[in-house]
């Protein structure tokens, strides 16, 4: 049996290659025996028939509406057969059939990264049963609940929560980091990661479709099916080439008198070059981008990226670390039946916010429960997006959010003085205004580095657009040197905002259900898919898949290296191709010699494409410079 990438798939594979070899061999034996007819017709009628299997496909991709350059290898082909240089005519179908094989070879090595994640995806776990005995069970069959044990070296197949003391991980498949994660007992670990030398004990927190990695190879899987916008800027660069290479050999045949310098030119003029570059370039700035933990979801977004002149972001769980604290719990006067006390203000409010997916719930949640408080479940819950939530706890009407929201049942309420980066939450009891929440969610260290990150690549604006009170918006905004603020922002204004603005094509970062209309909504959405919604990273074009917002300026950089590369190569291809067309127009490079030269053309368009695998020398240099010093995390003295 045949193995991979031997022989004999690879003929089976490229059948026209196969053939061309064959009639190759078949020319060379009749010009051998002296039958010279026999030998110019059989490789003229090889020839002709791929001319005309191309011409099909020719015809079709101009139905379809895409103007290539078959056109320019058809001609060279059957003008070739016309002048009667036969053999050039196989070398010219065989190049043209290598280019695909060398366009598959070169894909392949830059999607190495894309497919390295589906390969190393868990297939089995090992389950706790009754008495702790193991069993070994398919990954997809692991229940949120279930006792996993972890062996050293293997994946953890599902998104979990550490029982162990402490452990460590390698997560560079997941979020691109290197070094290993260390964990201790009841810290969150992602599917995915790699477990290190000790066996550990998880609990697992969702199933396996619902877990991290198998999101990741979803958006993989779908990024790598869409096709690059960057094809289709190879397709407009065609015919202006195909006419100019035609202007060059009827110039050549007119001033000559000699019909082989028509066929001389356009051999040399064959489009491989521009078949090759863009989808080799596109496949390698994507395998870079999930290298570094950024999934691009489809072909559009590398060059919307490379574009970029306006980001929108959005705070909490963006700008900020989204993990926001309680500071303090503040009593009305005259709060109330049923809030005696600062306790009972938190309660009611934290068992009301148990019904709201938004973080500063979950924030005040875990800050009740923290103090030992037990939660009574609300009898029914509303939440109100982007403004709070109403619910019946304990016989009792609580509402927690905005002050604006409270007040439209509760009566005017004093703004609560606040100190900076401070954000207060309001609550009402049975529609009377019964305290306030103070929290605080401090900046990302990253934020201000990446912002200046952003600026150094082209972006002329930056803004922020968030749900939350002006006091707190200004004062993050302020922080992070963003003049531009939309604050108490619903997801309707969002859209609004971001659809409007005049500096495009415009990238909004954002986190969270609230956020995913603008996601959507934006040229280019980024979701900082770590830790935030389903919902958000399926809005979004591109997902960080690692908590750093370093990673937004990262895509940017990582896609306009990419469009560089791929428009280069593409000017590589057509100047070389120019230069020996000038050549063969003067009688300087035979059909053959043409025909061979050509792929000396294909391959320095190949290794210039391959560039785009490897990261940039911005990303490369020395720790303290260029756009890695802007964006590293500011440390403390």
């Amino acid at each position: 049996m045949s193995k991979p990438g031997s022989p004999g798939i690879m003929l089976r594979r490229y059948p026209i290659i196969a053939a061309t070899l064959v009639a190759g061999v078949v020319v060379t034996s009749l010009l051998l025996a002296g039958n010279t007819g026999p030998a110019r017709w059989s490789a003229s009628g090889f020839a002709l028939c791929v001319a005309g299997y191309r011409t099909v496909g020719m015809v079709r991709d101009i139905i379809h509406g895409r103007w290539g350059v078959d056109l320019l290898a058809v001609t060279a082909i059957v003008s070739t057969v016309a002048v009667g240089e036969y053999i050039a005519s196989l070398i010219i179908v065989l190049m043209l059939e290598g280019g695909a094989a060398l366009e598959d070879f070169a894909a392949g090595r830059a999607r190495a990264e894309l497919s390295a994640l589906l390969d190393r995806a868990p297939q089995l776990a090992h389950r706790e049963s009754g008495g702790g005995a193991l069993e070994d069970i398919p990954a997809a069959d692991v229940k949120p609940g279930d006792i996993l044990l972890v062996r050293p070296s293997e994946v953890v197949p599902v998104d979990a929560t550490l029982l162990s003391p402490v452990a460590a991980f390698d997560e560079s498949a997941i979020t691109g980091e290197s070094l290993p994660s260390e964990h201790r007992a009841g810290d969150p670990v992602l599917s995915g990661s790699v477990n290190s030398e000790i066996s550990v004990r998880l609990q697992a927190l969702a199933s396996a479709a619902d877990s991290q990695y198998s999101r990741i190879i979803a958006l993989v899987e779908a990024a790598a099916e869409s096709r690059a916008p960057v094809v289709r800027l190879a397709d407009r660069y065609a015919v202006p080439f195909t006419v100019v290479a035609l202007a060059i050999g009827a110039l050549a045949w007119l001033l000559s008198g000699e019909p082989a310098r028509f066929a001389q030119v356009l051999v040399v003029a064959t489009p491989c070059p521009l078949l090759i570059a863009a989808p080799v370039a596109f496949l390698g700035g994507m395998s870079r981008a999930a290298h570094a933990g950024i999934i691009i979801k489809n072909g559009s977004t590398l060059e919307q990226l490379s574009r970029v002149q306006t980001v929108v972001l959005d705070k909490t769980g963006t700008l900020t670390n989204g993990r926001p604290a309680l500071d303090e719990v503040r009593l009305a006067q005259g709060p109330g039946p049923g809030v005696a006390s600062k306790d009972d203000l938190l309660v009611l409010a934290a068992a009301a916010e148990q019904a709201s997916s938004h973080v500063l719930a979950a924030a005040i949640v875990s800050a009740a429960q923290h103090r030992g408080h037990l939660l009574p479940l609300p009898a029914s819950a509303t939440e109100h997006a982007t403004d709070g939530v109403t619910a019946m706890v304990s016989g009792h009407n609580v509402a927690v959010g905005k002050r604006s929201f409270i007040s439209r049942t509760s009566g005017p309420i004093a703004q609560a003085p606040l100190r900076s980066g401070q954000l207060a939450i309001y609550v009402s009891v049975d529609d009377t205004f019964a305290g306030t929440l103070v929290m605080s969610d401090p900046m990302r260290s990253e934020a201000p580095g990446t912002l200046a990150a952003l600026a150094l690549l082209g972006v002329r604006r930056t803004m922020m657009v968030t749900g939350d009170s002006q006091a707190t918006a200004a004062h993050i905004a302020a922080a992070a040197g963003i003049e531009n603020v939309y604050a108490e922002c619903r997801p309707e204004d969002k859209v609004s905002i971001v659809g409007n603005l005049p500096h495009g094509p415009v990238l909004m970062v954002g986190d969270g259900v609230n956020d995913a209309p603008v996601l959507a909504a934006a040229d280019v959405g980024v979701a900082m898919g770590a830790k935030g919604s389903t919902a958000a990273s399926e809005s979004a074009d591109v997902v960080i898949m690692v908590d750093d917002l370093s990673r937004v300026a990262q895509a940017v950089s990582i896609g306009q290296r990419t469009m560089r590369i791929a428009v280069g190569s593409i000017w590589i291809g057509i100047l070389l191709s120019i230069a020996l067309m000038a050549a063969a127009a003067v009688g300087l490079i035979p059909a053959v010699a043409g025909a061979l030269s050509q792929e000396a053309v294909d391959l320095a368009t190949i290794l210039n494409a391959l560039r785009a695998v490897r990261s940039g020398a911005l990303e490369r240099r020395k720790p303290g410079t260029g756009l890695s010093a802007l964006m590293a995390p500011a440390t403390k003295a």
